[in-house]
This record gives C-alpha cells, sequence and structure tokens, in this order.
C-alpha cells in the first residue's frame, strides 16, 4: 500500500496580497520574495511550513496548507 508523506507549505493568496514585505523579513529559510513590488510569491522547494509568515502577515492573506509529497 502506498502511504503518501505530508508537509505543510505557505500559500499567498496573490490577489489580496499587499507587497509589503513583512513575511519576507520573517522568513527564516529565504523561502518568500515580493515580486515586481506586486505580491509575495513562495519558493515551494524552501518553504518548510514553519508558519511565521503566516503570524506575521498583517493582510492575513499567508497560510499554512499541508500537500502531499
Amino acid at each position: 500500500m502506498d502511504t503518501l508523506r505530508k508537509k505543510r507549505k505557505a500559500f499567498v493568496d496573490q490577489n489580496d496580497c499587499v507587497a509589503c514585505g513583512c513575511c519576507v523579513k520573517v522568513c527564516p529559510f529565504s523561502a518568500i520574495r515580493v515580486d515586481r513590488g506586486i505580491m509575495a510569491a513562495v519558493d515551494q522547494e524552501k518553504c518548510v511550513g514553519c508558519g511565521k509568515c503566516a503570524r506575521e502577515c498583517p493582510a492575513s492573506v499567508i497560510t499554512i496548507q499541508e500537500v502531499a509529497v
């Protein structure tokens, strides 16, 4: 029987992101950047799903979700 492992990853609601950069400052893995001054983007390879970005986001547009790997 195959068992899927799950990992936690951050996801940004790009429609509502205000590109303030607060998430970039607190990410210990440099997994988030602000693209073109418009919105935050998460590098899923670097993200470990710690949730620091989601807690810091003043717009509450970052969620931590489980993904199958």
